[in-house]
């Protein structure tokens, strides 16, 4: 059996479920495929969640919006 696939949603995807797609793929990247998306999407992922997850060591700054 392939990977699960776990979606997280929120409305911009620009700072909750883009921190919540990292630590799932940080944590269980190797049983999972994790991904994000909004509703209304901002467009860019937030600056302020990007220094935040990688002073936890978990990078998204590749991450799309």
């Amino acid at each position: 059996m392939g990977k699960q696939r776990v979606l997280v949603l929120c409305t911009g995807n620009s700072c909750r479920s883009q921190m919540a797609e990292g630590w799932l793929r940080a944590l269980y990247g190797d049983r999972i495929e994790a991904y994000s998306a909004g509703s209304d999407p901002a467009g860019y992922v937030h600056p302020l969640a990007v220094r935040l997850m990688a002073e936890a060591g978990v990078d998204i700054s590749g991450g799309r919006s």
